[in-house]
């Protein structure tokens, strides 16, 4: 099954993360499937950026997003210019 979740990425303690689709029992540095968009928490505030067209793409196609990926989509679409 394919899921949508974080990748981590940056050096110790400064991480940084991509927003993927991966299979679910490939580890979390595994190659993705798709790239969905970029999420950074240490700036102010927090620098998220999605796709929201692709994610939707994925999530149509059966992706599960995990509780963590949920959230932000949720504060992506909220953000989205109407």
């Amino acid at each position: 099954m394919m899921t949508m979740r974080l990748m981590r990425l940056g050096a110790k303690s400064r991480p940084s993360y991509r927003i993927v689709v991966i299979d679910s029992k490939k580890p979390r540095e595994s190659k993705a499937k798709a790239i969905l968009g970029s999420y950074n928490p240490l700036r102010e505030p927090a620098e998220l950026h999605i796709d929201l067209e692709k994610a939707n793409f994925w999530l149509s196609k059966g992706a599960k997003a995990s509780p963590t990926v949920k959230s932000l989509l949720a504060k992506a679409a909220k953000q989205k210019p109407s």
